[in-house]
């Protein structure tokens, strides 16, 4: 009933009702121009509203917004109320703002007279919020179809090198060693047998094959790798060589195993496999550094050439790695330290400068030979400067902008608004840290440039982690 609720408010009251209804109010005359407007903040006026007042509310939107607005105004006049409509304003940082908006036409008592006049009310609701999830959702969405897609090609070329393979495959299951998966050159070598029910692959084998492959598959689930071993086909003297692996895939352990006529069984590495180990990360895509347990550069690849901007091997060998990594003095000893603690260290992401200036963002992989004549440190560089980034922006951010912090200018001392933003810099700063070095403390002490006692001291000031258990 709003003629008992409504029906004596001033004028101020309803004004202050209609502005705390919406994000954004218009109010619009009946040619459509914006008369008054009310925001629900002040950071919405900083996008250009505030040269609104006076213009045509049709000249304040993009122009694909502009048909929505004359609808909105049309059903207003007609003396209904609009729905909303999404509408999208030019902004003064060059991206729209997105904002829903709903008429409603206001009924003056003088509206009958000769002088009266027709007003319209529109309430407008911020939607920058739901646009960036929006866009996050659609980034996402594309994100996982180029990955389905890519696993589908990855699969057609498995079953094509599979189907077509010439020797015989099959793939079982490691706990129960049931078949799984058979390729026709193992239909077609074992007379179809694998199809019947309950078929295990010691029934093709004669009685020496069968023990023998029970001790293999038995060395492989212990070891992980085994050599092949020579076996015969229940009927038949056709000697076949037999060699399996292991593999996981959904968390289930499988068994691949493969038979090649003797003449064409096992074949050992070629002596110069070392030769072609050094052509393979000579060629490799990704940057590859050999370095001494300090850092210092012995041997990088020709990708690590490219990306450092340098023209030969020689103006690396000597240098420290710290050169060209993102942060001089920090990240070489982070992974340094991770590496004497750990022995790996797995996707660091930093940055990697080149010798005329240019950055690129890698992800660093990294291991420690410690046994052997020549110990040494040796690095993988990834460039992902290319890499789609699916992550959402900083779960925290500065609760105050630059306008709110001058706002408190009178009202609270200097010294209490610089505490409060150092705090939270200093707080921000050390998550950001520890995100980095693996919640490892000491390394995160280091890369603050603070000793661990101040850390531990900073960590339960501002109840980041459980510092007590790292110190005992």
């Amino acid at each position: 009933m709003p003629e008992a609720f409504l029906a004596n408010l001033d004028a101020q009251t309803a004004a202050t009702l209609i502005a705390a209804a919406a994000d954004v109010v218009l109010i619009i005359d009946d040619v459509g121009v914006i008369q008054d407007m009310a925001f629900a903040s002040d950071e919405l006026r900083s996008h250009g509203s505030s040269q609104w007042l006076g213009k045509l509310w049709s000249q304040t939107v993009t122009v694909e917004s502009r048909p929505k607005v004359e609808d909105m105004l049309t059903e207003a006049t007609q003396g209904g109320s609009s729905k909303w409509r999404h509408v999208n304003h030019p902004s003064l940082d060059g991206a729209d703002l997105p904002l829903s908006y709903s008429v409603v036409p206001v009924h003056r008592q003088d509206e009958s007279s000769a002088g009266g006049s027709r007003h319209v009310v529109v309430f407008g609701r911020d939607l920058r919020a739901q646009v960036a999830l929006q866009q996050r959702l659609v980034s996402a969405q594309l994100s996982m179809e180029r990955d389905y897609w890519r696993l589908r090609h990855v699969e057609t070329r498995y079953r094509l090198l599979f189907q077509v393979a010439s020797e015989a495959v099959l793939i079982f299951d490691a706990s129960t060693e049931k078949l799984e998966e058979a390729n026709p050159a193992a239909y077609e070598l074992f007379l179809d047998a694998p199809r019947k029910l309950g078929w295990t692959l010691a029934d093709s084998l004669d009685r020496p094959g069968a023990l023998a492959t029970q001790q293999l598959f038995a060395g492989l689930r212990a070891n992980g790798r085994a050599e092949p071993i020579a076996v015969r086909l229940a009927e038949g003297q056709q000697e076949l060589m037999l060699s399996a692996s292991l593999f996981r895939q959904e968390n289930t352990t499988h068994l691949l195993v493969r038979f090649a006529p003797s003449q064409k069984a096992y074949v050992a590495p070629p002596k110069n496999s070392s030769q072609q180990l050094q052509q393979v990360v000579e060629s490799a895509p990704d940057a590859i550094v050999v370095t001494d347990l300090d850092g210092r550069v012995l041997s990088v690849n020709r990708a690590f050439l490219e990306m450092a901007q340098l023209a030969n091997e020689e103006l690396a060998r000597g240098e420290s790695l710290e050169k060209w990594l993102g942060r001089t003095g920090v990240d070489l000893s982070v992974l340094v330290s991770n590496l004497r603690q750990r022995g790996a260290v797995r996707l660091f992401a930093t940055r990697m400068r080149g010798e005329y200036g240019s950055t690129t963002d890698v992800e660093i992989s990294a291991v420690a030979i410690t046994s052997g004549l020549h110990p040494c440190l040796g690095f993988t560089i990834r460039d992902v400067s290319r890499r789609l980034t699916n992550e959402p922006g900083t779960a925290k951010e500065l609760p105050r902008s630059a306008g709110q912090m001058t706002e408190l200018v009178g009202r609270v001392p200097l010294r209490d608004i610089v505490r409060e933003t150092t705090d939270l810099i200093e707080q921000l700063c050390i998550e950001a840290a520890l995100e980095l070095t693996g919640d490892n403390r000491a390394s995160a002490a280091e890369m603050l440039g603070l000793s661990r006692q101040s850390l531990y001291v900073k960590l339960r000031r501002f109840g980041v982690g459980d510092p007590v258990a790292e110190s005992q």
